[in-house]
C-alpha cells in the first residue's frame, strides 16, 4: 500500500549537519510525518520558500554562510505565517530567547529528545491546519455560494442552518483531525459524514459501522481484525475495517455506545495512528480518517463516568452539530415531494399529488424521528394510496398516535418533549387558556379545523363548538 503524505505542504529541516538532518527525518517519519524536505546549505533557503508552500520550519541556528539568526528576520518578514522552530544548542538559549522575540514559533535545545520534536512539529502543523480552515469558512461565509454543492446532493434542504453546516463541512473536509456529528436520531449523521468524505479528497473507500451493542472482544475484531489461530474459530487472517479504510474514512455511529475497554483502544488509534489486530504483538499503521456520531450528550456521558475525557477532546476537534427537522420546517415541502418521488421508484406507483394542507399538517408535529419519521410517514401514505389525490389519512393516524403516546408520557418525559408555559403573577382563567390555547392552534393550521382539532386532541365538532362560543 502507498503511504499517504502528511502534511499536506513539506517539513522543512535546515541544519548543515547531514547526521542531525536524518535524525529529525526519522523522528517526524515515525510519527508519520512523512512529507519533509532538507536544507543543507542555508544560502538555498529563501530561494525555496519563494518557489514552494511549506508548512513548518525547522531551523538550525548555528550554520556557516547565513546563520539561522540572520535568516529568521528575513522569513518571517515575507512568510509571516510560517512557523518557525529554531535549533539551538545549549549555550544559546539568551539567542533562541531573542528568535523568539523576533516571531519564532517555538525553539529546542540540542540534542532534541523525539517527543519533543514530534510535539513541537505536530503543534504547527496544526496551528496551519487551523489557519487554512479559518481563512476558508470566512471566504465561504462572504460568498455565501459552496464550491462542491454536489457533495451534498443527497441532503434535501432549503434551511440557512443547513447551508452554513454545508460550508463548515467544505472548510475543514480536507483536514486528517477526527470530527465529531451530533444530533437526534433521524436527523441525517451518516449523508454529512458521506459529504465530509466526497470533500476529502481521500483515495480509500467510506467504511461505516454502528458499534452501539458491539463487546469488545468484537469491536476489537470488527476494527482491527485477527491473525489465524487468534481464538478458537479463527481459522485464517482477517483484515478489520480499519485496514479496508486505508486512504479513506472509516464512519463509527452510535459512539456514545462504546465501552470503557473499547474507547481505550479508539483512543490508541487516534493518538498513535496504529493498531493492533487480535493476536498480534506487531501493530499496524492506520491511515484512516475518523468521523464519529452519536445521538447523546457525550459532555453528560464524561461527567457519569462512561466516557472518557481524553477521548471527547480527541474527537471533537472539528464538530458538527446537524439540528431537528421542527427546526427546519421550511424543509417540508422539499422534503415530502423528494420523499414521495423516492417511494414511488421503489413501490413502482406514479408519484401522486399531495393535498394542499398537508404540510399545514405535518408543520404542526414535532417529529421525535426526524427526517427518517417523515420518510417511514411518506412511504406508509403511499403503500396505501390507489390514486388521484395523496390522502392524509396515513399521516393523520401517525400524528395522532404518537401524540396520544406523548400524552400517556411520565411527567417528566413530557415536559423534556413539550414547550412549557410561564405564567404571569396573574394565573389565567381555565376559559382563558382554553381560548388562548383554540387561538394558537388555529393560527398554526392555518385556520384549518381538523387539522387544528388533531393537534389539540379533540374532535372537528368539539372545536367548532368551541370556536362559536369564542366567537358568537
Amino acid at each position: 500500500m502507498n503511504e499517504s503524505i502528511y502534511p499536506q505542504f513539506p517539513v522543512m529541516l535546515v541544519d548543515d549537519e547531514t547526521q542531525a538532518l536524518a535524525s529529525f527525518e526519522l523522528a517526524l517519519r515515525s510519527a508519520k510525518m512523512n512529507h519533509v524536505i532538507r536544507c543543507q546549505d542555508s544560502r538555498e533557503v529563501m530561494p525555496c520558500l519563494s518557489n514552494s508552500e511549506i508548512e513548518v520550519m525547522l531551523l538550525d541556528l548555528r550554520m556557516p554562510h547565513i546563520s539561522g539568526e540572520e535568516l529568521l528576520p528575513q522569513i518571517i518578514g515575507d512568510f509571516p505565517d510560517l512557523p518557525v522552530i529554531v535549533i539551538t544548542g545549549a549555550n544559546d538559549v539568551e539567542t533562541a530567547v531573542r528568535c523568539m522575540r523576533l516571531g519564532a514559533f517555538d525553539y529546542m535545545v540540542k540534542p532534541v529528545e523525539r517527543s519533543r520534536l514530534v510535539g513541537g512539529v505536530r503543534r504547527a502543523v496544526d496551528l496551519r491546519e487551523l489557519q487554512r480552515e479559518n481563512r476558508s469558512i470566512k471566504a465561504s461565509f462572504l460568498s455565501g455560494t459552496l464550491k462542491h454543492p454536489e457533495a451534498f446532493s443527497e441532503i434535501i434542504t432549503n434551511s440557512p442552518n443547513i447551508r452554513s453546516i454545508f460550508q463548515y463541512t467544505e472548510a475543514i473536509a480536507t483536514s486528517p483531525r477526527p470530527v465529531l456529528i451530533t444530533g437526534e436520531t433521524g436527523v441525517g449523521k451518516e449523508l454529512f459524514a458521506r459529504a465530509v468524505h466526497a470533500l476529502s479528497n481521500r483515495s480509500g473507500k467510506f467504511i461505516p459501522i454502528n458499534v452501539a451493542g458491539l463487546d469488545d472482544n468484537v469491536f476489537s475484531d470488527s476494527l482491527f481484525g485477527h491473525k489465524r489461530g487468534a481464538f478458537t474459530g479463527a481459522d485464517q487472517t482477517r483484515s478489520g475495517l480499519v485496514e479496508q479504510a486505508f486512504e479513506g474514512t472509516l464512519f463509527l455511529d452510535e459512539i456514545g455506545d462504546l465501552s470503557i475497554p473499547s474507547q481505550v483502544k479508539l483512543l490508541r488509534l487516534l493518538q498513535e495512528a496504529e493498531y493492533l489486530p487480535l493476536g498480534s504483538d506487531v501493530a499496524k499503521r492506520s491511515d484512516a480518517r475518523i468521523i464519529v456520531a452519536t445521538n447523546q450528550n457525550l459532555e453528560a456521558l464524561q461527567a457519569s463516568g462512561s466516557f472518557r475525557k481524553d477521548l471527547y477532546y480527541r474527537l471533537c476537534d472539528h464538530q458538527l452539530h446537524i439540528p431537528p427537522l421542527r427546526e427546519r420546517i421550511e424543509d417540508l415541502p422539499l422534503l415530502v415531494d423528494h420523499l414521495l418521488d423516492k417511494a414511488a421508484r421503489n413501490l413502482g406507483k406514479k408519484t401522486p399529488t399531495p393535498p394542499g394542507e398537508l404540510i399545514t399538517l405535518l408543520a404542526g408535529y414535532h417529529y421525535p424521528g426526524n427526517v427518517r419519521e417523515l420518510e417511514s410517514m411518506v412511504y406508509d401514505a403511499l403503500s396505501r394510496h390507489q390514486s388521484g389525490k395523496l390522502s392524509m389519512e396515513a399521516f393523520k393516524s401517525h400524528i395522532f398516535q404518537k401524540s396520544s403516546t406523548l400524552a400517556e408520557t411520565s411527567p417528566d418525559q413530557a415536559d423534556k418533549d413539550q414547550a412549557c408555559i410561564i405564567f404571569s403573577e396573574s394565573l389565567p382563567t381555565l376559559k382563558q387558556i382554553e381560548d388562548l390555547l383554540v387561538e394558537e392552534a388555529m393560527k398554526r393550521a392555518c385556520d384549518n379545523q381538523s387539522i387544528a382539532a388533531l393537534t389539540l386532541g379533540i374532535s372537528r365538532q368539539a372545536l367548532n363548538k368551541r370556536l362559536k362560543k369564542m366567537n358568537p
